[in-house]
């Protein structure tokens, strides 16, 4: 048995020569330590012999394990390398070669628009609120003082779906909705972004569909200054510190007073120029107090409680600072226009810099 033991340890080193990869080695490897290999072969036939060679055999017959571990542990490291090092010649990559080009999206100037006007207001202490685009007469209209037969209602030529239920025209039945779940009715301070549907004929300045911004704040001694106060930090945020505002009498059947906003023009600086038709001031969101019929419809109290609200349209906003020309390049998909309006956003930061 010592001698067949001798033969082992010099076969695997001879066997080793001619092994060429990895899986030869370990194909090597399981003749030899494997369940049904020499070394084990050697090892269950120890019990036969005699006690005095039994400890001496026993000994030979690890060190050959060991032997046999320590040659298959370096032709593996080896044989490794030597794949590794293959790998990379036949995967080699010229790096000098021109690369292909790659499209990568942008953000969309809507949803740059919304997000920065919904940044402002949540370091302002508002919540950003959303509801449903296919809504009731009831939130919609009646609860927003515009009832079954206001004419005001021939102002929004609305998608029925039917006799109760409509595609929201604006985003206010959204304030509606939560002053009516504020069941304590407490303060609210939201601001509510959404899509809106409106019989509108497509064309440069107007659409079908299109999104609105509405801001609400019900509190106990809210004022018009509250609401200019506010307006002015929005107004600076979007169009530039040095920016007024101003405000005049409007309608709107859910506010009273009702008024309009105008910003000081950011491209005549006021003086007059063919952006602002030359009245040095444009026109960006409608706002007012909030009618004390509506407070009353969605549970408050209009002798201890006041509020404003104001609306306007990201689109607009966005026309008007990236000299957008036309409302339809938001909805047509057109990566040109989205490749040009990252390009003029990025001419604008650093000019801001």
């Amino acid at each position: 048995m010592k001698e067949t033991i001798k033969t082992i340890k010099e076969q695997v080193s001879i066997d080793l020569k001619n092994v060429s990869n990895l899986k030869e080695l370990m194909d090597l490897k399981v003749e030899y330590l494997g369940k049904k290999g020499k070394v084990v072969e050697i090892g269950q036939q120890i019990g036969k012999l005699d006690v005095s060679e039994k400890k001496e055999v026993g000994m030979l017959l690890n060190d050959l394990k060991n032997h046999i571990n320590t040659l298959f542990d370096e032709l593996t490291l080896k044989l490794e390398s030597d794949a590794l090092e293959q790998k990379l010649k036949d995967e080699w990559i010229d790096i000098t070669l021109p690369s292909t080009k790659v499209n990568v999206g942008t953000t969309h100037p809507l949803t740059k628009v919304i997000d920065e006007i919904e940044e402002l207001f949540i370091s302002m202490g508002y919540d950003v609120v959303e509801g449903p685009e296919i809504e009731s007469d009831l939130y919609n209209f009646e609860k927003l003082n515009l009832a079954k037969d206001h004419p005001a209602r021939d102002m929004q030529d609305s998608f029925y779906i039917t006799a109760e239920m409509l595609l929201r025209t604006q985003t206010s039945p959204v304030q509606a909705r939560t002053m009516d779940a504020n069941v304590e009715k407490g303060p609210i301070r939201i601001i509510c972004p959404g899509k809106v549907y409106r019989k509108d004929d497509d064309d440069m300045t107007h659409s079908h569909q299109f999104t609105q911004i509405e801001g609400l704040v019900v509190d106990e001694n809210i004022s018009v200054a509250h609401l200019k106060g506010t307006l002015e930090i929005l107004v600076r945020k979007m169009f530039g510190n040095e920016r007024e505002i101003r405000f005049r009498p409007s309608f709107f059947p859910f506010t009273e007073p009702s008024l309009e906003v105008d910003v000081s023009c950011f491209k005549c600086g006021g003086s007059g120029c063919p952006l602002c038709k030359q009245t040095g001031w444009i026109e960006i969101l409608g706002s007012g107090m909030v009618h004390p019929n509506v407070l009353r419809a969605c549970g408050y109290d209009p002798e201890k409680y006041s509020g404003f609200a104001f609306g306007m349209g990201p689109e607009r906003i966005a026309m008007l600072k990236y000299g957008i020309n036309d409302i339809r390049h938001f909805y047509t998909n057109n990566i040109n226009f989205l490749d040009n309006f990252d390009r003029l956003e990025r001419e604008m930061e650093d000019e801001s810099k």
